[in-house]
């Protein structure tokens, strides 16, 4: 009888004690966007101006709801708006020309910085009358007359970065900052976490010559820092003329904390960029999009997913788990792409399996990946150089491989311009 009201009496503060648990824990995943934050207390800085919103799907707040929705409830005076990569709808593939459009919803025309300039990525000064021809009449008298933020007196920035250097993104940001500059137009970043992390890995990019649309400044391939903080460093060191920048700070983010602890809903940032994983390994895996292997683009798992028709995954998985890299294992797979490389034809190949993500090195383990495929496969691996360098920020790692160079070298080479970057961007931290 008295071990039956001693369980009750513990199930009965048990109960009691749960509620509080899950309070401490959602209080602990609680990030307060740059969006959020925006509405509620910086209004005043778009008082009485006409704004323009580069933003694609990932431009939602914590419940979902869209900037876009959030900015004109809130009596802001949205004039357009302006897509990267992808669009502003997020349907288009990489590299997909995007054209111009009106959207009827909003009522507002929204202009690609990757489509109709697709010559000098991201330059919004271009004159917009060449595709205007087959323009619906009906709107005729709402667009700008010669440039695409012709009348604009704030540009905002809200898209979810994933934290590696050769995501178009941060460059399109880059180069809307400098036509804002040049047009004495005020630019707002609302910040938004580094879904990855503050870690920082591979080569600083050799500027300016290796500077393209896929890695415009020198910084590593992991940067470790948020839109916010690229911003005010592009800002400080690299543009020849500053823009009047404001980063709107998010509030419990710290540079320690994964996406999936941040407690807000993951928002597929582009087609292949599917989940958190993707975002995990691409900081390595993507220098595979400049060899002769499929990166996984048409599967269900893009980057997590590499091979070719001439690899025989089960060796290949073998050869990569002797080599006990820190954090991630190896397991045979076979896919055939629906696109891209390879498209319709089985390949042998291995997805990377994260294991400890803290451990995981994904630039350092891509390195290892191609050694190993180099070695077990002669002459059937090639690179596109121009490609592959420009992705990889030089032509010495490509060339180092090539060589034969073992990559504890090649890694060992990076080491201390990285450490460089660290300290230089330390100064431009807004987060700890």
């Amino acid at each position: 009888m008295k071990s039956s009201v001693a369980f009750k009496a513990c199930l009965i503060a048990l109960l009691l004690f749960l509620p509080m648990c899950v309070e401490e824990t959602d209080e602990t995943k609680s990030v307060k966007l740059g969006i959020d934050l925006f509405v509620e207390r910086y209004l005043d800085l778009v008082e009485g101006k006409r704004v323009g919103l580069i933003t694609n799907p990932t431009g939602v707040n914590g419940e979902l709801e869209t900037t876009i929705d959030l900015l004109l409830s809130s009596g802001v005076n949205l004039v357009a708006l302006y897509g990267p990569e992808h669009g502003v709808r997020g349907n288009a593939q990489a590299g997909e020309y995007v054209p111009f459009y009106w959207d009827d919803k909003y009522d507002l025309p929204v202009f690609s910085l990757y489509g109709q300039t697709m010559e000098v990525p991201g330059d919004i000064l271009n004159n917009i009358d060449e595709y205007m021809k087959d323009f619906d009449t009906k709107h005729e008298g709402k667009l700008p007359e010669k440039k695409m933020v012709e009348g604009i007196d704030v540009m905002l920035f809200d898209i979810q970065d994933v934290g590696t250097r050769v995501y178009t993104y941060i460059a399109t940001m880059a180069y809307a900052m400098r036509s804002c500059a040049e047009l004495g137009i005020d630019f707002i970043v609302l910040d938004r976490p580094n879904p990855i992390g503050g870690a920082m890995e591979g080569p600083i990019l050799e500027y300016p010559e290796y500077s393209s649309f896929v890695g415009l400044y020198p910084i590593p391939m992991r940067h470790g820092m948020t839109a916010g903080e690229l911003a005010t460093l592009f800002n400080d060191r690299f543009m020849d003329r500053e823009v009047n920048l404001t980063v709107i700070r998010m509030e419990g983010w710290k540079r320690d904390v994964w996406y999936d602890d941040t407690g807000l809903p993951w928002v597929i940032p582009s087609p292949n960029m599917p989940t958190l994983d993707t975002a995990t390994v691409y900081p390595g895996q993507v220098l595979i999009e400049g060899t002769s292997m499929s990166e996984g683009r048409g599967t269900t798992k893009p980057f997590e997913l590499f091979g070719a028709p001439w690899i025989d995954g089960y060796e290949l998985a073998k050869e990569l788990n002797a080599l006990e890299l820190p954090g991630v294992k190896f397991r045979e797979v076979w896919f055939t792409p629906t696109f891209s490389k390879y498209k319709n034809e089985m390949c042998g190949g291995v997805q990377i399996h994260v294991t400890d993500r803290e451990k995981y090195k994904p630039f350092d383990t891509a390195l290892y990946i191609l050694e190993t495929v180099r070695r077990l496969y002669p002459g059937k691996l090639t690179f596109d150089a121009h490609y592959f360098d420009r992705l990889a920020g030089n032509s010495w790692i490509r060339e180092s491989l090539e060589r034969g160079v073992p990559v504890q070298k090649i890694v060992d080479r990076y080491a201390e311009d990285l450490e460089n970057f660290r300290n230089v961007s330390e100064e431009c931290m807004l987060y700890d």
